[in-house]
């Protein structure tokens, strides 16, 4: 298979979190200025995860993360519930509101491209053109995701909210559980 093929085709598979946490973000009534903030924030981790995959790799793998899959779990329950607070209390999510928040949400969906620059660098292919394919697939489907989560607001309002928690709470049992 063509390298740029294969880079298409990771971007697009290590975009798929980040798509599907942006449809439930999406939800929340975001501004098209967040919206786009926000998936250039996507992209950007996007871009520089992968290259410190390949330059810092093994060495911070082994020393730092040992269990980056349970990370992300507690951060996607954290989520889930102050969703789920704000849905009893009838007030919209705090998630997306600020310069923090969106580069938390940037990092966890982007953790899994830092194990990717690992595994690129093995290929020894130019690292630069595939973090450039990652960054701006995975901003276009986090901007889509976004839109389709807005317009899944307008047809089901709050309920949109709930389900959103939901399934974040279900992501989370999947990181828990199964890596």
């Amino acid at each position: 298979m063509s390298f740029l093929l294969t880079t298409i085709l990771t971007g697009i598979g290590l975009s798929m979190d980040a798509f599907s946490l942006a449809i439930i973000y999406g939800t929340l009534g975001l501004s098209k200025r967040k919206m786009i903030v926000t998936s250039l924030v996507v992209g950007m981790y996007h871009f520089f995860m992968p290259l410190f995959g390949f330059l810092l790799g093994d060495l911070f793998l082994a020393e730092v993360i040992h269990n980056g899959e349970f990370l992300v779990g507690a951060i996607f329950t954290l989520i889930a519930v102050e969703m789920l607070l704000s849905y009893k209390k009838d007030e919209q999510p705090e998630m997306l509101q600020s310069i923090w928040s969106i580069l938390l949400f940037g990092f966890t969906v982007s953790l899994d491209s830092f194990s990717v620059g690992i595994g690129f660098g093995t290929m020894e292919e130019n690292m630069m053109i595939s973090a450039i394919g990652f960054s701006l697939i995975s901003a276009f489907f986090t901007y889509f995701g976004l839109t389709v989560g807005t317009r899944l607001s307008k047809h089901f309002g709050k309920t949109a909210i709930l389900i959103g928690s939901v399934i974040l709470l279900g992501l989370a049992l999947k990181y828990f559980f199964l890596f």
